[in-house]
């Protein structure tokens, strides 16, 4: 039987067609075709949750020192990086203007006292007169009226000598005051420590009479407290207590360990750090950047009894929200979203070479890998690199 050209086309269509069925359906059996694909086993890990922040290094304790006199200063004992004792004499203002002062207040006592005795001396006279008034009187040989003249100046005596009482007790208040004006003119450190910041030189005129000069800055430098900064999408998972460690760019490999102390609601700048112009508190305060990522300050203190950790240090806070040891685990990687909270699609390689899609619940993870609770065995094999699965 003879063939058309139409009837050999139609056969060959055909053919390709049954050849194009065959090959998909080869695909499908053989779950990879033979193409190279990578693959990562589920093994057993520690698995840390934890979130990261930088912050920064400052003294738990400082006190600022001021002047509470003006005048030029006179000598300064003490340098940057001093360590000093409390009670420890740390700079002279020239005392020229209080000691007049004191000077000027001792004499107005003298001239009050002065004048105190002249009139108690003119009391006993007035007394002296008045009781001679009251013997006339008795005699009938004085006139009412003078002895009405000698009482009254009998309580006009006395009541002088209590207002010259008076203003000796308050010209005692106000010399007490320049003895004590005078006694700023000698600062003392107020606290035990070392000196971190020195911010007045000999020579240089203060003026405290409008707000008080900062001259020089104590600090005890153990315990440390470090300010860091959490973003407000983390915020919610650290809590006061909570288990902190941090390392710094000059400590190398060295890990400090500490809690949680506090988190501030609208956290304050550390230290000399203050916000530049008259924005709100919150806007100023609150660690917001140009990118508007609101930051808040947690703190947290550490012993630092060998001086390694210094003030504005650098540091890398890690918040430990949870910790498993040797669990299942799989890179982070390996594992397809899903809708479901904590649960992830895995394409699993079977012991077929089979791909096969498995839900899995997960659970810690520390960014690199994850906790896997169900779905895994240890040993199994995930493909890395296919179309996401769907099904299970």
């Amino acid at each position: 039987m003879t063939r058309t050209p139409n009837t050999r086309r139609r056969v060959l269509i055909g053919a390709l067609g049954l050849a194009s069925l065959c090959s998909l359906v080869a695909w499908q059996v053989l779950p990879l075709g033979g193409a190279p694909v990578s693959t990562v086993p589920v093994l057993r890990a520690d698995i840390e949750s934890s979130v990261t922040a930088l912050g920064t290094l400052q003294p738990r304790r400082y006190v600022d020192v001021g002047a509470q006199a003006s005048g030029q200063i006179r000598k300064l004992h003490v340098e940057a990086g001093d360590e000093v004792r409390q009670g420890q004499l740390l700079v002279e203002i020239d005392p020229s203007t209080q000691q007049a002062k004191l000077d000027a207040a001792r004499y107005s006592i003298d001239n009050l006292k002065a004048q105190l005795a002249e009139q108690r001396a003119q009391y006993q006279l007035a007394q002296q007169q008045y009781q001679r008034q009251q013997g006339l009187a008795a005699a009938g040989a004085t006139r009412q009226e003078d002895l009405q003249t000698a009482q009254a100046q009998l309580k006009v005596t006395q009541a002088r000598i209590d207002m010259y009482l008076a203003q000796i007790r308050q010209a005692q208040a106000s010399l007490r005051s320049d003895e004590a004006e005078l006694g700023y003119t000698r600062i003392y450190a107020p606290m035990s420590g070392t000196v971190v910041a020195v911010d007045a030189r000999e020579g240089q005129t203060l003026n405290a009479q409008q707000q008080t000069p900062l001259i020089l800055r104590i600090a005890k430098l153990s315990p440390m407290t470090v300010w860091a900064q959490v973003s407000e999408a983390d915020i919610g998972k650290v809590k006061p207590g909570m288990t902190a460690y941090f390392n710094t760019l000059a400590g190398g490999k060295r890990r400090w360990t500490s809690t949680v102390r506090q988190i501030l609601p609208v956290p304050p700048k550390p230290l000399d750090q203050t916000s530049q112009g008259g924005g709100s508190p919150a806007s100023a305060t609150a660690g917001t950047t140009g990118s508007k990522v609101v930051q808040y300050t947690v703190l947290l203190d550490v012993d630092n009894p060998d001086g390694a950790l210094m003030a504005e240090m650098t540091t890398q806070v890690f918040f430990v929200a949870g910790q498993a040891s040797q669990v299942l685990s799989v890179p982070l990687a390996a594992l397809d979203d899903t809708p479901g909270d904590g649960v992830r699609l895995a394409q699993v390689l079977n012991s077929k070479g089979q791909v096969e899609a498995r839900q899995v619940r997960t659970g810690l993870s520390d960014r690199l890998r994850v906790q896997v609770l169900e779905g895994l065995n240890e040993g199994e094999r995930l493909v890395i690199g296919l179309p996401a699965a769907s099904g299970g």
